[in-house]
């Protein structure tokens, strides 16, 4: 089974998409990181997704899994 998930990504041209996972067109765009974030958190959570943000040069800052993770913790099985 593969793994629903969601990005906020650094845009080229200035601030920050939020995308699906697999996905090359942004579903909203922000000027400010921090509200990508918070818009991108409520959606993977209403869709039980993987959640990962990404730094400016596009490494994974934190995942934070909202149903969606294939390997959960022990004490979430």
């Amino acid at each position: 089974m593969s793994r629903k998930t969601h990005h906020v990504v650094p845009n080229s041209d200035g601030g920050w998409d939020f995308k699906k996972g697999g996905g090359s067109i942004s579903i909203k765009h922000f000027d400010k990181k921090q509200d990508a974030v918070d818009y991108g958190r409520g959606v993977s959570k209403n869709q039980k997704s993987e959640f990962i943000v990404h730094k400016k040069n596009g490494t994974i800052q934190n995942p934070d899994s909202h149903g969606g993770d294939p390997n959960p913790p022990r004490d979430k099985r």
